[in-house]
């Protein structure tokens, strides 16, 4: 397992060691579990450095769970280490998958991003679909570069079964994500003229999904996420704080606003999310998958709403990010206008 010393990497590694049709588990990362990890092995290994091949080979693996796909450049230390873990990972990983003969099923978490979001789309995606516009940066395009290569491996090893999990936005009281950030803002910035449609998923269900990858015989591409949709101005109000609505050209001063003030690492892509929203059709993790969520996509974003403090932000707070918000508006909005006229 990749990626253990994070909240579902770490959650996960200690339900596969309590279940019994699971004989051992290694987890590698490249920091120490911040959680005990419930009598799994911890190796501390780079997947960018060949040497994980070496783990593979040693242990023994016949099953790769690949978590470690990182969403938030702040976790990775910026967005160059973000993409070199993602991307020159994930290849050095499939690799030493590639030479390990006894290597027979592959478990990759991969997310809805890839489907990006915009004007265009469907209004549910199903598995067969692909992105109308392709995400221009960040965990998007990592995540469709990572499941491309996962696609070459599967052409290359058509002996190993591999299972690739879509999940819509992953929230609950526990894990911290950019989503959950962005909703934890004292002013939520939404763009204007737009109420996008979101699904979640919940933490506790993304990870029994997962077990059930793991431990089942389920192969393919299936799409994760809770029943309904919730729109941002909903999602708003759930958390009980103002917002503002913002022209979508804002969005990249917001976005380096707010990293400049460690209030949330932001990208035009989430933006865009934030706008177009995006649906996936969930009837193959029903069906074939034979998953059902414990949560809808509204109990999910409640659950985590519990642990957003319901006070209304100081007048400062609101004053700092109102004005920052403005600012960067206005510097898009008063920009002449270049081209004919």
């Amino acid at each position: 397992m990749t990626g253990v010393s994070r909240y579902v990497g770490g959650v996960l590694a200690r339900r596969l060691v309590a279940d019994p049709s699971v004989e051992r588990v290694i987890g590698v990362d490249v920091i120490p579990p911040p959680r005990d990890l419930g009598g799994a092995e911890f190796i501390r290994a780079d997947i960018r450095n060949p040497m994980i091949g070496k783990v593979i080979a040693q242990g023994d693996v016949d099953t790769v769970v690949h978590a470690n796909v990182i969403a938030t450049p702040t976790f990775a230390g910026g967005r160059t280490p973000q993409k070199e873990i993602n991307v020159i990972g994930t290849m050095q990983l499939l690799a030493a998958c590639q030479k390990a003969a006894t290597v027979k099923r592959l478990v990759v978490k991969s997310t809805a991003a890839v489907y990006g979001s915009t004007p265009r789309d469907p209004a549910m995606f199903t598995e067969e679909m692909s992105a109308k516009r392709l995400p221009s940066s960040g965990f998007g395009k990592d995540s469709i570069e990572v499941e491309g290569y996962v696609r070459g491996f599967a052409r290359r090893r058509p002996d190993t079964d591999i299972l690739m999990l879509r999940f819509a936005n992953i929230i609950g009281p526990r894990i911290r994500t950019s989503i959950t950030d962005y909703f934890n803002l004292p002013v939520i910035p939404i763009p204007l003229g737009y109420d996008a449609r979101l699904q979640f998923f919940h933490e506790d269900d993304a990870i029994a999904a997962l077990v059930r990858g793991v431990t089942g015989s389920a192969t393919g591409v299936v799409n994760l996420a809770g029943d309904g949709v919730l729109t941002a101005l909903q999602a708003a109000a759930i958390v009980r704080r103002p917002f503002v609505m913002v022209p979508m050209a804002a969005a990249g001063p917001i976005g380096s606003l707010g990293k400049k003030f460690g209030l949330l690492d932001f990208s035009p892509d989430q933006m865009s999310f934030m706008a177009y929203g995006r649906g996936m059709d969930t009837t193959a993790m029903r069906e074939s998958f034979g998953f059902n969520p414990s949560f809808s996509t509204r109990a999910a974003f409640e659950d985590y709403a519990r642990t957003v403090t319901p006070v209304v932000p100081s007048f400062d707070a609101v004053s700092g990010v109102l004005g920052g918000v403005v600012g960067a508006a206005q510097q898009v909005l008063g920009r002449p206008t270049r081209g004919k006229h």
